[in-house]
């Protein structure tokens, strides 16, 4: 089985992000090493697809991404 990529791991994040933050951090883990891979330094996420798509919820997740390693940006930035 070979490693997920980077679109595959964003889409299992927003994925969880609609199942109430089921095993995000397991998903975040899995998107710090497809990024490595890739040689990316940051997550793109579309805010429309997000369930907080306000000024807070967006500082919010990128936060919590931070603290686990991965620089998040959005794609109306």
């Amino acid at each position: 089985m070979s490693e997920p990529t980077v679109a595959q791991a964003t889409e299992s994040i927003y994925a969880s992000l609609r199942a109430d933050n089921a095993d995000i951090d397991a998903h975040i883990a899995t998107l710090k090493a497809a990024l490595t891979r890739e040689g990316i330094k940051q997550a793109v996420f579309d805010p429309t697809r997000l369930a907080q798509n306000n000024r807070s919820g967006r500082k919010l997740m990128q936060a919590y991404f931070r603290q686990r390693g991965v620089s998040v940006r959005f794609s109306d930035q």
